[in-house]
């Protein structure tokens, strides 16, 4: 289709001055041989449009390296020479988990290499030293990734098979490729992306994400020509048009074996995307796992490695793996932090999901599984306020799935509002759980949610009475007086409770978790239109919920 938009690009930064790397190495290919490895390292690989970007191959060394290779292909534009042994310490890597040869978020090639395997790391079009300008996804990257998996699947060394995988940015554009369906690619492991880039990634709820959008710019800008401005794209288009659509997946006409892995610690990033396109991938040979750990820990766990070779073992080698016995789904129901029990599922969602409604109660700051029969109303300083309802559970219970907030409100002083929900576990003592949260920390929330109030439009071909989806194209001003209901989503997650535990609903017109010690510019949003007082209503004929989905003891 043919661009209806302006796309705004920033001029490259030198890539030899970034200081968070290793010195970047020439152009000049060469090839080095260490720790058993062969790197031909720059390997320039043409495009479909005359453009050269240059890829590192990493293969074993000596006769094993000659012939008869599947590919596992990381596509990042992070630079393929930052590689390093482990990563900041509090994302909970071991030692001698990676080797030295391992970028960011992609396979480690002394791992890979000694199982038989081919690694190729590139730099994607402007990126780096590589020629052309940079798209973050979208027009052309899907097209240059086709290209080189089938330059790749008919080099003299490779057995004509290549796999994906990665966490992030190495998953989704796995998304991007695969419906163009290149020849050789026969086998994805998602691990960690988000699918919906207006949804998931630039505007939760209709609200502009201020913090980790404008660090991805940056990150993505070492270029020696132009790169794409995300962050000012994201701010020249704030409602859904046709540069969001310039985006948009087709995740249905995903039909190769894909190995999707999920957490319930990626809220305001890749929860929600990477368990809808496990739902939305066509494939008949489709796994799910969802944990709740830490996101870079979970993907270099020894286990979890085994798992993937299991995996491409099967797809790219042919080798009988077991792969037949394992569960289409399988997922981690937390109790704290990182903790709790795995099980095994048949699919997702849970099918034996019984939705039940918790009633908000504004006179008691309470949650009811009755609705109160007395309208109540609980305000907040839109700014610095904020409401919250908590109950007890009386026996044993697990939440897991998709969770809707039902929620009538009126703004006084303004003509919209940002809502932020968070969902917290309680203990026994009514003291906060803690949960690890977006890869570094470990003190996060249960679950998150967001709307701006005139964004409340529901996409009704795509909500669900359990998942409510927003069209995003227009605005629908609030007016004084006069109370309206949303339809709230709230990230999927997975908790389970002993009896005399709680869960407690926070609201609030700013950011619920907003310490950010490690600096790792998660989901914040600071272009917020809250004035004077938020209202919240309930009970009569405020039906204001939180709609939660209750499992039953057993396996599905």
């Amino acid at each position: 289709m043919s661009e209806e938009f302006e796309l705004i690009m920033l001029p490259g930064t030198d890539p030899a001055t970034n200081p968070y790397k290793p010195p970047l190495p020439p152009k000049e290919q060469v090839r080095i041989v260490e720790d058993g490895l062969i790197l031909d390292r720059n390997v320039p690989v043409t495009m479909r449009d005359g453009v050269t970007i240059y890829v590192d191959i990493f293969r074993p060394e000596g006769e094993a390296g000659e012939r008869d290779l599947p590919v596992l292909l990381a596509w990042s534009p992070y630079g393929k020479h930052g590689k390093a042994d482990n990563l900041w310490p509090p994302a909970g890597l071991e030692k001698g988990w990676i080797s030295r040869h391992t970028a960011f978020e992609a396979p480690d090639p002394t791992y890979w290499c000694a199982h038989g395997y081919a690694v190729c790391y590139p730099d994607p079009r402007g990126a780096w030293l590589s020629e052309g300008e940079l798209r973050h996804n979208g027009t052309g990257e899907g097209e240059d990734c086709y290209d080189l998996i089938e330059w790749l699947g008919v080099q003299p060394w490779s057995n004509g098979k290549v796999g994906m995988t990665g966490v992030s940015y190495l998953a989704c554009i796995q998304y991007l490729v695969a419906p163009l369906k290149p020849p050789h690619l026969l086998a994805l492991n998602p691990w960690e992306g988000f699918s919906d880039w207006y949804r998931e990634f630039a505007y939760h709820g209709g609200i502009r994400e201020t913090c980790f959008v404008e660090r991805a710019s940056k990150n993505l800008n070492w270029s020696t020509t132009r790169t794409e401005y995300t962050g000012a794209n994201a701010r020249a288009h704030p409602l859904m048009d046709a540069y969001w659509e310039s985006k948009a997946l087709d995740l249905e006409a995903i039909d190769l074996p894909t190995f999707v892995v999920a957490s319930w610690s990626d809220h305001g990033l890749h929860t929600r995307g990477t368990l809808e396109a496990f739902k939305k991938i066509s494939a008949p040979e489709k796994w799910l796992l969802v944990h709740g750990q830490k996101k870079w820990r979970h993907f270099y766990d020894p286990e979890n490695v085994e798992l993937q070779r299991k995996f491409f073992d099967h797809y790219l080698k042919g080798l009988e793996t077991g792969l037949g016995q394992w569960p289409r789904v399988r997922i981690q129901v937390r109790e704290r932090e990182s903790a709790g029990a795995f099980r095994d599922e048949a699919d997702w969602p849970l099918a034996r999901t019984d939705y039940r409604p918790l009633y908000l109660d504004a006179g008691q700051g309470a949650l009811s599984p009755q609705a109160p029969d007395a309208e109540a109303q609980q305000s907040y300083d839109a700014q610095t306020g904020k409401a919250t309802f908590a109950m007890r559970f009386d026996e044993p219970t697990e939440l897991t799935g998709h969770i809707k907030l039902r929620l009538w409100v009126e703004a006084d002083g303004s003509d919209d509002m940002d809502l932020f929900v968070g969902l917290d576990k309680l203990d026994a003592q009514g003291e906060r759980v803690p949960f690890t949260f977006y890869a570094l920390y470990d003190d996060g929330p249960l679950a998150l949610g967001w709307l701006r109030a005139s964004h409340r439009e529901l996409d009704d071909a795509q909500s669900s009475p359990f998942q409510p989806v927003h069209t995003h194209r227009r605005e629908q001003p609030l007016q004084p007086g006069v109370p309206v209901p949303l339809d709230i989503e709230i990230w999927p997650t997975s908790v389970r409770f002993e009896a005399g535990e709680g869960l407690r609903l926070t609201l609030q017109g700013r950011d619920i978790y907003d310490v950010d010690k490690y600096n790792l510019a998660f989901a914040r949003h600071d272009d917020l239109r809250n004035a004077g007082t938020h209202i919240i209503r309930t009970g009569g004929t405020y039906d204001s919920h939180l709609l939660l989905p209750y499992i039953s003891p057993g396996q599905g």
